[in-house]
């Protein structure tokens, strides 16, 4: 077919241009120009700028920078400092003990900061020294961090169902609330691996502390991350039950953020400063690479690329099973040569017509792309997590990965459910709808 041909070349200038260190937005813009200029009739310059505009225009967008804000802020505060003495005394009993810190440290984190790295580096730089002081093995502490520090991805409100409900044109709000129970289910299952761990290897687990705290004490403990609990849940509630829009729940979200900084006595003028300017950046960053991938977006609904494969695939007859390995093996070795953001909207565009005509809801798919693409941030040589505990633990990258492979299939396992149980991200977004 004339389109798979024109998609393999406007792939290979893809790769060329990434390769040679082209910022990711200006490989977009350059590769959707070229699609038309070269393979449609239409003027390209004109297009361009509908599609920008339109793109920088849409108002689902002001969310983004108001949720990267308010993780900013909290990210200034002592929230990651208190997390292991919060967590700690109700961990003790378990099989594994601290290294569900990892886990429920990243899980909480990554409903602050809604960034896998994020989660990953401040959690690594809090339970690293202190696990390795207390001689906790150290390949199971590469893996609950590598594995749990993707869950920024997933736990709402995470930044990359942001980006993926404005390139599919999804709604946010259900996105967010599609993403709480497949969270909570990956929590489970990295927590119940590791229990399985620790049974099997009891000599690797130090022994317990012989003192036990009484319940007063260990809700002392935790006083500073109810707060901050607290403040998740009044935004994501505020979602599900209709009382604001993603964009007024961020607001809400920032006042919070602010008033906890205030409180905890951590907000300062730099602090303030410093998170103004870390949201500006980001945001900026990632508006950039959205505007480039909504003009690619257009520039191949100009030459039939999607309608191409769409056809082609149906073609081929695949079950949805079928075609949901394939995609799952193609987004897995993508992710090994790609950032979270970039496999999302390079390939949303294209990939969406086929989800479409094989009657798979959009929002599961949403759910089902950002674990996939979770995947992705612990696979070399581009795993960003990885990076992220080579830093922290002195490391080479081979021996962080081969550490951190048990997570990588129990992520592999979870995708396996969500196919198998798809309620589980459709059931919460439903009941909203219903509302």
């Amino acid at each position: 077919m004339e389109q798979i041909g024109v998609a393999l070349v406007l792939f290979a200038l893809m790769l060329v241009l990434l390769a040679g260190g082209l910022w990711i937005a200006l490989a977009l813009l350059a590769v959707g120009y070229a699609g038309i200029t070269l393979f449609t009739g239409a003027p390209a310059g004109k297009i361009m700028a509908t599609a920008i505009w339109g793109s920088s225009g849409n108002w689902a967008l002001t969310a983004l920078p108001l949720f990267i804000w308010m993780a900013e802020i909290l990210f200034r505060t002592r929230l990651a400092e208190d997390m292991f003495s919060g967590l700690a005394p109700w961990l003790t009993r378990l099989p594994g003990r601290l290294m569900h810190i990892n886990i429920l440290g990243c899980g909480i984190f990554a409903a602050v900061s809604g960034s896998s790295s994020a989660t990953c580096a401040t959690i690594a730089k809090m339970s690293v020294p202190e696990l390795r002081r207390r001689g906790y093995d150290e390949r199971m502490t590469i893996c609950t961090l590598a594995g749990s520090g993707t869950l920024g991805l997933l736990i709402p409100p995470s930044i990359m169902l942001i980006v993926y409900g404005f390139v599919a044109e999804v709604s946010i709000a259900r996105l967010f609330i599609a993403g709480v129970l497949p969270g909570i289910l990956l929590v489970l299952m990295f927590m119940g691996y590791t229990m399985i761990w620790a049974l099997i290897y009891p000599e690797r687990t130090p022994p317990a502390d012989d003192v036990r705290l009484p319940l007063g004490a260990r809700l002392w403990n935790s006083r500073r991350l109810l707060p901050v609990l607290g403040l998740i849940l009044v935004v994501l509630g505020s979602i599900y039950a209709g009382i604001a829009t993603p964009t007024e729940a961020a607001t809400i979200g920032v006042v919070g953020a602010l008033g906890l900084s205030l409180a905890f006595g951590s907000l300062t003028w730099d602090n303030f400063k410093g998170a103004l300017l870390g949201a500006t950046r980001t945001s900026c960053m990632i508006a950039f690479i959205l505007a480039g991938a909504a003009f690619l977006t257009a520039a191949m609904g100009f030459t039939g690329i999607p309608r191409a494969l769409a056809a082609w695939i149906a073609e081929l007859d695949l079950s949805v099973a079928a075609l949901l390995l394939a995609l799952t093996i193609f987004y897995v070795v993508l992710g090994c040569f790609l950032d979270g953001i970039s496999i999302v909207v390079l390939t949303t565009g294209i990939i969406q017509p086929m989800i479409i005509a094989a009657g798979i809801d959009v929002i599961w798919y949403g759910i089902y792309l950002v674990i996939v693409v979770e995947v992705a941030q612990i696979t070399p040589p581009v795993g960003f997590n990885l990076f992220v505990l080579q830093y922290f633990t002195g490391r080479d990258i081979l021996y962080i990965a081969r550490a951190s492979l048990p997570f990588f299939c129990v992520l592999l396992a979870s995708i396996v459910v969500l196919v198998a149980v798809p309620e589980i991200a459709t059931f919460l977004p439903a009941q909203m709808l219903a509302r």
